[in-house]
């Protein structure tokens, strides 16, 4: 049985795990957008994708909590692609604002 602390640092490792796997996603995303892909080609990026993240969170599961599916590790990896999620769009948005003001100066 883990301690309170243990715990606490595996739902933050879980949190951050979650949030670089919806950053990863994000920046394969906005690839798409500059490249042109075929169907099938964005078929097997996401099938690829999908089998490294698993790969992934499997062994940052492995390595926190010794393999056993704990449900505040779960939970800390869906809280942190949902809060790197919207960072991301935040950061847009803020990004937009910045580059107005500077095309009305100019």
């Amino acid at each position: 049985m883990y301690g309170i602390g243990k715990e606490l640092a595996v739902f933050v490792c879980a949190v951050l795990s979650g949030a670089l796997v919806a950053l990863s996603y994000e920046i394969l995303c906005l690839f798409r957008k500059l490249v042109k892909h075929h169907l099938l080609s964005i078929g097997m990026e996401d099938f690829f994708f999908g089998i490294a993240t698993g790969v992934y969170l499997f062994f940052q599961m492995f390595r926190t909590s010794y393999g056993s599916i704990r449900w505040y590790f779960v939970l800390g990896i869906v809280f942190g692609m949902g809060l790197g999620k919207s960072s991301l769009k935040r950061a847009g948005k803020m990004m937009k604002k910045i580059l107005e003001k500077r095309r009305e100066r100019l």
